[in-house]
C-alpha cells in the first residue's frame, strides 16, 4: 500500500463523515463537500492502485 492509497482512503472517509452530518444537519453545502472529498479520495486511491499494479508488474518481469 502507497501513500496515495493511504491518504486517498482517508479522504473518502472524511467525505462521508462531512456528506452524512450535512444530511443530518440540513446543509447541502456541506453534503456537497462530503460528495466531492469522497471523488477526490476515489480519483487518489485510484492512483496509488495504478502505481501498485505497475511496481508489481516490474517486479515479476525482471
Amino acid at each position: 500500500m502507497n501513500k496515495d492509497q493511504v491518504k486517498g482512503t482517508a479522504e473518502k472517509m472524511k467525505g462521508k463523515a462531512n456528506e452524512a452530518l450535512g444530511r443530518a444537519t440540513h446543509n447541502p453545502a456541506r453534503e456537497m463537500k462530503g460528495d466531492l472529498q469522497q471523488e477526490a479520495g476515489q480519483t487518489r486511491k485510484d492512483v496509488g492502485d495504478m502505481k501498485e499494479a505497475v511496481k508489481d508488474s516490474t517486479k515479476r518481469h525482471h
